[in-house]
């Protein structure tokens, strides 16, 4: 019987600390597209769904590729994934600041980002998930919450940068800081605490959960039942309003007569109160089921979306920012664990995998196209917003409907 020996030091901590600041710097970076919205708009005179339609190409294949890195994660460790992915984020971001064509922005943005962004989630999630068996849930908050600081960090920075230099040069200290940070932060990722000659944390407590980690759904099991679908659905409708509220905020907030500088809190208070939003549902989740606790998050964002249809001032956009910020944060943390409590632990990966791709890599591309779409032929967002809330009702609904499925009916 093996010991639970840990060292003094545990290494896992340290891949825990990396895989946040993975977390911050990509995601802070990509979500900072809606500050770049504006001047790209300005210079080049492309309508609202042609420029958003850049970041749902990147997305969607962001959520194809990511089960790619997933699985050559697998193979060759995060290590060198992540190098190879930061290399091509760097790149991506210096030749969106030399775009004069939208086919250049569409194949830079678009191809090019989304190939450094594939190694964002599944690969940091799945790397963690090998170094700890006891308090995996909560490092996997940790290491979530680092989107929601990337938020807070990284928009306001792109905006006084485009301020001061313009975007292209943005892009350019963007690009360099993506390529030197993230290629050297990689060097500090292990696959597994073997590599270490150390045991994953509360590994004692392994011989205990093994029946609940090797039975479960298989993918092929999963797709046939109601729930799967029924996930994946909610989660779309949940997907298509973050995207769009994530690229277009600031625009609308500008169109409502709110200064930039201004309109370029909204973001960073998303990203800031997503953050207890992740800790504080996770442990919801624990306490009365993941579930219920998924339903909530969807009442914070349909609530939130209702509100933005009368807001009109700033600290309206803020208090909406506060109430989205907090569903969108407890939601996206609540995806993996739902996952399990549904289909078992035995394919895990693959079917939490899929579900992002089919849900959330879906929404997020198709929300914001279509919402600059529904902008260039009304000239508002509001028609856009209205058809989200009710949307947001749908996803609501499913959510509320979740239940598990006995694996043994479908053998």
């Amino acid at each position: 019987m093996i010991e639970n020996r840990q060292p003094k030091f545990f290494y896992g901590y340290v891949v825990v600390a990396v895989a946040f600041l993975l977390m911050l710097m990509m995601w802070g970076a990509y979500y900072s597209f809606g500050i770049f919205f504006e001047p790209l708009l300005a210079e080049f005179g492309w309508t609202k769904a042609v420029t958003a339609g850049v970041f749902s190409l990147s997305f969607f294949l962001t959520g194809i590729l990511g089960v790619l890195a997933g699985r050559l994660t697998d193979r060759f460790g995060p290590r060198i994934v992540m190098t190879v992915c930061g290399f091509f984020l760097g790149l991506g971001y210096l030749l969106v600041s030399q775009t004069g064509t939208v086919w250049e922005l569409y194949l830079f943005y678009g191809v090019v980002v989304a190939i450094g962004m594939a190694a964002s989630v599944i690969p940091l999630q799945s790397t963690v998930a090998r170094w700890f068996v006891k308090r995996r849930g909560a490092m996997n908050g940790i290491i979530i919450s680092g989107i929601g600081a990337g938020m807070v960090i990284v928009p306001p920075i792109a905006h006084r940068l485009i301020s001061i230099y313009g975007w292209r040069t943005s892009y350019i200290v963007v690009g360099i800081s993506a390529l030197i940070l993230i290629m050297l932060s990689a060097q500090f990722l292990r696959r597994d605490p073997s590599k270490m000659g150390q045991l994953p944390y509360g590994e004692s407590e392994l011989e205990a959960k093994v029946s609940s980690q090797t039975t479960g759904f298989s993918l092929r099991e999963a797709i046939r039942t109601w729930q799967f679908w029924t996930l994946v659905v909610a989660l779309l409708c949940f997907t298509m309003g973050e995207g769009t509220i994530l690229v277009h905020i600031f625009s609308h907030a500008i169109g409502l007569g709110i200064s930039a500088a201004s309109a370029a809190l909204i973001i960073p208070v998303i990203g800031a109160i997503s953050i207890p939003g992740r800790i504080l549902m996770g442990m919801a989740g624990d306490r009365i089921g993941n579930r219920p606790a998924y339903v909530i998050c969807f009442v914070f964002l349909t609530i939130s979306l209702g509100w933005l249809l009368v807001a009109r001032e700033l600290w309206m956009l803020i208090l909406f920012a506060v109430i989205f910020g907090f569903g969108y944060g407890g939601l996206s943390t609540l995806i993996s664990p739902i996952v399990a409590e549904l289909f078992g632990l035995s394919s895990h990966g693959v079917i939490f995998g899929t579900v992002i791709m089919l849900g959330g890599t879906a929404g997020m591309a198709v929300g914001p196209l279509l919402a600059g779409h529904i902008f260039d032929i009304t000239g508002s967002y509001q028609t856009a917003f209205v058809m989200y809330v009710v949307i947001g009702v749908i996803g609501l609904i499913l959510a509320s409907r979740l239940r598990p499925v006995r694996l043994e009916t479908h053998r």
